[in-house]
């Protein structure tokens, strides 16, 4: 019984908590999270999301893009993280072609929540038809637009979108679609901070940035960029956590913090 009340006291965030907190004004943290051990420290502090990220390609695996993860490394991943958590929301990446077909999405979401624990999938681009197939399924869909590092090699380099008028207006029209299509949140990578802004106005559902600028409803860093571990060059979004503390938990506390309090990102932060 002992046992049985003390983790009952402390129930995992849903879907519906995310959308008060946007509702309330208050900023969502997220972070990256790929192991059981960083999984239990970052819950620990109170971030209220993990993603587990296809950017493990890069920061676990050691490849230069994500394309090279398959589902099996992120089920694995998952069920890692969703092993060693009690509080924070559990959000996994769909990786590169796994979702080439609403079928093939919803088989490989599937296997992310039956076998890793994720709450919620995310996909990457305005794949409308995909994204309500997998809601009517009872899957919750998290978009990703701006910039897409799976189209890395569409793109040439991981650069700044939404510049242009025109680019800027199609990100706003494909949010509200994916919103329209049934996506509970939606990551916008790397796009201006005022197109960020208006976005996550117009938007019902929350919108977390990443090099979008301190007015999305939330943040999220890729672990190994804020802690100053990563292999590749730290991008100029992101900011190293580690520089005037001591632990790594402290680290992510000060992120918390500064997220919660509107703080990050500063506008050297933003584009």
């Amino acid at each position: 019984m002992g046992y049985m009340t003390h983790h009952s006291t402390i129930k995992p965030l849903t879907v519906n908590d995310l959308a008060v907190m946007k509702q309330q004004g208050e900023k969502i943290t997220c972070l990256t999270a790929y192991d059981a051990s960083f999984s239990a420290l970052i819950d620990k502090v109170g971030i209220d999301v993990m993603l587990v990220g296809d950017s493990l390609g890069m920061v676990i695996q050691g490849h230069d893009t994500t394309l090279p993860v398959t589902i099996a490394d992120m089920v694995y991943h998952t069920r890692c993280v969703s092993q060693a958590r009690r509080r924070a929301f559990v959000l996994a990446d769909l990786p590169f072609m796994s979702y080439s077909t609403p079928v093939n999405a919803a088989k490989n979401a599937a296997k992310l929540m039956q076998l890793g624990g994720a709450q919620m999938i995310k996909l990457e681009g305005a794949h409308f038809e995909v994204v309500s197939f997998l809601v009517n399924q009872g899957i919750p869909v998290c978009g990703h637009l701006g910039l897409l590092p799976q189209k890395i090699n569409q793109l040439g380099t991981y650069k700044v979108q939404g510049k242009e008028s025109s680019e800027a207006m199609q990100i706003i029209d494909d949010a509200q679609q994916l919103q329209q299509a049934g996506a509970s949140l939606l990551v916008l990578e790397c796009v201006p901070a005022g197109l960020a802004k208006e976005i996550s106005t117009r938007l019902r559902i929350p919108v977390i940035g990443i090099g979008a600028g301190v007015d999305c409803d939330g943040q999220v860093l890729v672990l190994h960029d804020m802690l100053d571990i990563g292999i590749l060059k730290r991008p100029r979004f992101s900011k190293n956590f580690m520089h005037e503390v001591t632990t790594i938990e402290s680290a992510i506390d000060a992120y918390h913090k500064a997220v919660k309090q509107a703080k990050f990102p500063a506008t050297e932060h933003s584009f």
